[in-house]
């Protein structure tokens, strides 16, 4: 609780001298303070996965390095219960000299494990690094790839109470990465408390049930990760001076004191009002059916208006029948000149899960220039191809920012919509793949 990290900051590399030779009695300082954390309090509950998400140097692997005892705290208390296992740097404790087996057995006994607990997984953790003959070479003689495969096939396998990651999520390719995520969901299910670090929004909205939003050391936000994630994106993307408005309202917040919050994403996601009635399959438009989580952007040129979705005959609905195709309609509007314009559609579920979407065009064909007041309506047919459910969309407009592509307007959560349940429906997930089930009787022989 109440978590605070200062760090000496010398200009000139004799003054760490100076301070060392300095008694105490003296006050004068050879250094600055830098503070990297500033009062953190909240409590993660056991078999919670929590997401810690902001800007580099927000404070995030430092937190995480106090939580797991490899950094002491300035100021304020950590308490945890049961054995950590931290994926901090991924094969920080490797002899490059030592064969792969022989850096199992150390490193897997610098994370909390006996000889004989390594020996008992030790064919299990080669087998989850899956490279081969070079168990038995010296790891100076590995490739990256091979390096992190072993590394953190050692620290999955320790089983711990509490995992500690800092974006070692990324590692490797992508069906080993698929294998860390599985082995990571496998570990949670089993009530293991899982704190890591990413930068990926859509790694947080899949694994976390609760979300931390640090910058500059302070405490932004905490609470659910769609929430949390809307709240940092739209960070990202905002200017200087919107971005601070943006943190002082969330410090005010946090501390009790706020008023106007209307630039905030809300404390919690709302279920949009829906009627429970049974519905025609027929699409129509129910007025109860509004968004509550709609967040936009700071507008750096352009202004998305009337977002809606539309049947081919240009009906607007917002309860869809499953597998008809369907127009998601908006109009941008222009208050300066933009260059390498693009515009966007993106589906998203209720947990903020991102399906699938679309741009108007490749990166290297947008529309060379927009005139100011210049109006453009965009359009995307797409087909519902979706599991009952209710589901948001995002709408966009990118253009070049100096030597960047940026938003010059986004919308979150804009409009929803709903798939209604179908009695007779047999495909499973949130995408209907046209999977065509056969069953048949295996012919007996003799």
């Amino acid at each position: 609780m109440d978590v605070g990290k200062v760090f000496p900051v010398y200009e000139k590399p004799h003054h760490r001298l100076l301070q060392m030779l300095s008694p105490k009695s003296r006050k004068k300082r050879w250094f600055r303070e830098f503070r990297a954390l500033n009062g953190i309090s909240f409590q993660v509950h056991r078999g919670e996965t929590v997401g810690i998400v902001g800007r580099n140097g927000s404070g995030k692997s430092t937190l995480l390095q106090i939580i797991c005892g490899t950094l002491a705290a300035s100021t304020g208390t950590v308490v945890t219960r049961g054995r950590i296992a931290a994926l901090l740097e991924l094969g920080a404790g490797f002899n490059m000299e030592f064969t792969g087996r022989e850096n199992v057995y150390m490193n897997g006994t610098l994370l909390g494990l006996s000889r004989e607990e390594v020996h008992a997984r030790f064919d299990e953790i080669a087998a989850f690094a899956d490279i081969g003959e070079f168990i038995e070479q010296p790891v100076k003689s590995y490739s990256s790839g091979m390096f992190i495969r072993l590394a953190f096939a050692v620290a999955i396998h320790v089983e711990p109470d509490i995992l500690i990651v800092d974006e070692a999520l990324s590692v490797g390719d992508e069906a080993f990465q698929r294998k860390c995520f599985a082995r990571i969901e496998r570990l949670r299910d089993q009530g293991a408390t899982i704190v890591f670090v990413s930068h990926s929004a859509g790694t947080v909205l899949e694994l976390c049930n609760h979300a931390i939003l640090l910058d500059h050391g302070d405490l932004l936000a905490c609470g659910k990760p769609k929430d949390v994630v809307a709240l940092y994106q739209k960070m990202l993307y905002a200017s200087a001076e919107a971005a601070m408005q943006l943190r002082a309202a969330c410090l005010a917040r946090m501390n009790g004191t706020g008023e106007d919050e209307s630039a905030l994403p809300p404390a919690a996601l709302e279920k949009p009002r829906i009627d429970d009635r049974h519905e025609d399959e027929a699409a129509h438009f129910d007025p109860g059916l509004v968004s509550r989580s709609v967040l936009r952007y700071e507008s750096h040129g352009a202004h998305i208006e009337d977002p809606h979705i539309q049947t081919l005959g240009g009906r607007r609905v917002n309860v869809l029948s499953h597998g008809e195709e369907y127009i998601y309609a908006y109009t941008a509007v222009f208050d300066r000149v933009a260059t390498g314009v693009r515009f966007g559609m993106l589906i998203k579920t209720v947990a903020g899960v991102e399906l699938g979407g679309a741009v108007s065009s490749p990166v290297q064909d947008p529309i060379a220039v927009v005139e100011a007041s210049e109006r453009l309506h965009v359009r995307f047919r797409f087909r519902a191809m979706l599991a009952p459910g209710t589901y948001f969309m995002n709408a966009g407009v990118t253009g070049r920012i100096g030597e960047e592509e940026s938003f010059l307007d986004r919308l979150v959560d804009v409009f929803v919509f709903r798939i209604p349940p179908d009695s007779g429906r047999i495909i499973t997930g949130f995408v209907d793949f046209h999977v065509v089930p056969e069953v048949s009787q295996a012919l007996q022989v003799g």
